[in-house]
């Protein structure tokens, strides 16, 4: 197993002179986990359907239990009440993708699609792009980009530089130990016996790791939109 870690499973496209690499893994991976976030949404959707007289049922109690936790944990954070309810869809869709697939790596012979820094580093770059086209919409241009005049113009640089580092440390944070739980418990595999020691370890990193760094990932996309558009 150590002998083959870190190997990567690469699609080669070439359009004329245009080349375009795929980890062919790591896309499988990710349309598993959208496939069970689309089946997770019919399935409280088809729950919904019943007359508002009549008893809840558990699907809706589900719903209802999941909503209050995604808008108690995540979306209390924003600095408004409006900003809250208008980004709570995208936070809440980013922390289940990113929750769903570090969980995966919990199946056997399942990987993480957040184990590839090109996953975690796309993410990354929509929470960027994400916070700044809200910051120019509640700001207005003109102010936005005085933004990045303060508080002295001779800033201009390493407020530059700012905004770059941002999308970097969101990404590599993740990967970084989705990556390094994924190793760690294909090295014990190897040296321990692997149906002893590595089973509640990556559970551990599986289960309780992933859900803390999904977590701490949704978190940091809510203080960077709060600063774009609040600062």
């Amino acid at each position: 197993m150590i002998e083959h870690l870190g190997e990567k499973a690469i699609l080669v496209f070439r359009i004329g002179g245009l080349e375009m690499s795929f980890d062919v893994v790591a896309m499988a991976m990710s349309w598993i986990v959208i496939l069970l976030l689309v089946g997770l949404a019919l399935f409280l959707r088809r729950g919904l359907r019943q007359d508002i007289e009549e008893k809840p049922t558990r699907v809706q109690a589900m719903l209802d239990a999941l909503m209050d936790l995604l808008q108690g944990q995540l979306t209390s954070s924003f600095a408004s009440e409006r900003l809250a309810r208008g980004m709570l869809p995208f936070i809440s869709t980013l922390f289940l993708f990113v929750l769903f697939s570090n969980w995966l790596s919990v199946i056997p012979y399942m990987e993480s699609p957040t184990m590839d820094l090109n996953v975690t580093f796309s993410l990354a770059l929509l929470v960027l792009v994400m916070s700044h086209i809200l910051a120019v919409r509640m700001k207005g241009a003109r102010r936005y980009l005085k933004g990045f005049l303060e508080p002295y113009a001779f800033m201009l640089p390493l407020n530059i530089v700012g905004e770059i580092s941002k999308p970097l440390s969101h990404a590599f944070r993740l990967f970084g130990n989705v990556f390094a739980g994924a190793t760690l418990v294909a090295v014990v595999s190897t040296v321990l016996h692997p149906a002893v020691i590595p089973v509640p370890l990556n559970a551990f990193y599986g289960l309780l790791m992933g859900a803390i760094q999904a977590f701490v990932f949704a978190m940091l996309a809510v203080a960077y939109i709060n600063v774009a558009v609040e600062g």
